[in-house]
């Protein structure tokens, strides 16, 4: 089905990571996971998991299974953005947070308090955090002003969640490289299912690789968004 109006799809509408931040991605997180050139290549890919915005397909079938910093805080609270769980493993905090990305309701949630809930789920090292590659994810204020105007609204449904094959291959060649920065890379699937006014909505399958601090006795932060989708 075509959605007559704009979608925040928020595996969609990325930036994607600036050239300064990939290369400090690479050097300081994925250079640990794998050689130079794979990474490099990784973090090049064509991003064709990128879908077209305007469109919501149908409802999938199911199997189980910066040197940026943040800026001064916009309007307080954060609308119907939910807060980051106190979770120190990856995956699972990795499927909450792209169950938060693909989440909005321009019913009662604002542009700035939309971003002001995702940058709580942020890693407080600016070393690692590329907030541009998540406040990247939301729509111009005025693509957010006309999707408000048909109180567009969207929820989420995790399917899945699990570590690329080269992360996990690089950790198993290398065990102790991770323990400097304690960033994990982690691939989420799910659908995201959207409505808006008189009755009108869609479905599509989304699609998400994350990077991930979770230090030891620490709960797990969001320290970025990749370009693209790395199965």
């Amino acid at each position: 089905m075509r959605n007559r109006f704009p979608t925040l799809s928020l595996s969609s509408y990325g930036a994607g990571w600036p050239a300064n931040r990939r290369i400090a991605i690479v050097a300081l997180v994925l250079a640990v996971l794998l050689t130079i050139a794979a990474a490099v290549a990784w973090l090049s890919g064509s991003g064709n998991a990128h879908r077209d915005p305007t469109t919501a397909g149908p409802a999938a079938a199911h199997s189980p299974s910066s040197s940026e910093a943040p800026g001064p805080r916009p309007e307080a609270g954060s609308g119907s953005v939910a807060k980051p769980p106190q979770i120190s493993e990856p995956v699972a905090y990795a499927q909450a947070a792209a169950r938060m990305l693909w989440s909005y309701d321009t019913r009662d949630t604002s542009r700035d308090q939309q971003l002001a809930g995702m940058r709580a789920w942020m890693t407080a090292e600016p070393k690692y955090a590329d907030w541009a590659s998540v406040s990247g994810q939301v729509p111009d204020p005025v693509l957010w002003s006309r999707m408000a105007d048909q109180d567009q609204r969207a929820t989420a449904h995790v399917t899945e969640g699990h570590y690329p094959g080269a992360f996990k291959q690089a950790l198993a060649e290398d065990p102790s490289a991770i323990t400097e920065a304690y960033i994990y890379v982690v691939t989420v699937n799910g659908t995201q299912q959207i409505a808006w006014k008189k009755g009108g909505g869609g479905a599509e399958e989304r699609a998400v690789t994350l990077a991930v601090q979770c230090r030891p006795g620490h709960d797990c932060t969001l320290a970025a968004i990749a370009p693209s989708v790395t199965q």
